[in-house]
């Protein structure tokens, strides 16, 4: 059946989702009996941050004809994003990764992703119309590191972007149980030649670029052709430049961190819902540290992410009347 127009999409991204067990209790798998079902995904994160926060957004993926992708599908789009792109593979499974929660530190991931039906996306799954329809297209480091298939569509997706006059958002996101650090460095500068606005870390910057001094990031990075960067530095805050203006921005105190993972993608989410809103990029990396901060706060990798008018709660832009 011939896909549907689809008009008026802000963001659109793509990228691997997988189902998601999350243990019951804290300590190592083997012990472990009782775990919760959802769903994880760095672009599907993002968009349904963004969808959370009142903004029109699609997302696609490869997913298997099975129920795990059913499912995928089914979370999705009940938050209020588009899925009509997705495709269903009849020949591959949907991935799936295990949780593993220890005290006080980020948990273990192990991902059952290999020969996934995402890691079979190919640049003949792309629908030209439907990423030109866009403002900003959002990818991540994750995708161009499950396949050479994967690669070749990120890039091309690229191209049909910058053609179109649609804005490049990037997340570096390096797995380094997806690839070589090597890989990964030689792929993710390619991309980055290719956006125009970045969220790296700290860390990944110097795995990047070598170095962690923050001028100097933001100048070969500026140097690239990328007009905005905003630089997660963790619970400090982040730094946001488009060349010309530089500004620290702090970040907002959580006390008690229930999963950090989701963080950096509800950040880049707050950034690009701030930017689509018409805000200056201070104001931008203010409304990305609160949604990544907001998103540690609740279990889940998506769970946490909040609608706008919580957002502004959070952040003390309004006041609210709890009874």
């Amino acid at each position: 059946m011939e896909n549907q127009k689809v008009t008026g999409l802000e963001v659109i991204t793509f990228g691997e989702s997988m189902v998601l067990f999350s243990p019951g209790d804290k300590g190592p798998l083997r012990h472990i009996h009782n775990f919760t079902k959802s769903i994880a995904g760095a672009e599907s994160n993002v968009a349904i941050a963004l969808a959370r926060l009142g903004h029109k957004v699609g997302w696609f993926s490869k997913v298997g004809h099975d129920e795990f992708g059913r499912y995928i599908q089914f979370m999705v789009r009940g938050e209020g994003v588009d899925v009509s792109r997705v495709i269903e593979d009849p020949e591959h499974q949907t991935g799936l990764l295990f949780k593993e929660l220890f005290e006080h530190v980020n948990p273990n991931v192990y991902y059952y992703r290999k020969n996934s039906a995402a890691s079979f996306m190919s640049p003949a799954d792309l629908d030209k119309e439907y990423i030109q329809s866009a403002k900003i297209l959002h990818l991540t480091g994750i995708t161009p590191a499950i396949s050479q298939s994967a690669r070749e569509t990120i890039f091309e997706a690229i191209r049909i972007a910058k053609a179109a006059g649609v804005k490049v958002s990037f997340d570096p996101n390096i797995r380094l149980k997806l690839w070589t650090a090597e890989e990964a460095r030689k792929t993710i500068l390619e991309i980055c030649k290719e956006t125009d606005i970045l969220f790296p870390g700290i860390d990944e910057s110097d795995l990047l670029l070598g170095t962690t001094d923050v001028p100097e990031i933001l100048k070969a990075f500026h140097g690239m052709g990328i007009g905005e960067i905003a630089l997660k530095l963790g619970k400090k805050g982040c730094m946001v430049s488009d060349g010309t203006v530089g500004q620290f921005v702090p970040g907002y105190v959580v006390d008690k961190i229930e999963d950090s993972v989701g963080a950096g993608d509800g950040f880049a989410a707050g950034y690009l819902s701030s930017r689509l809103k018409g805000c200056n990029i201070q104001e931008a990396g203010d409304y990305a540290n609160g949604v990544g901060a907001m998103a540690t706060l609740v279990r889940g990798d998506s769970e946490g992410f909040p609608t706008y008018e919580q957002l502004l709660a959070f952040t003390g832009k309004i006041h609210t009347v709890d009874r």
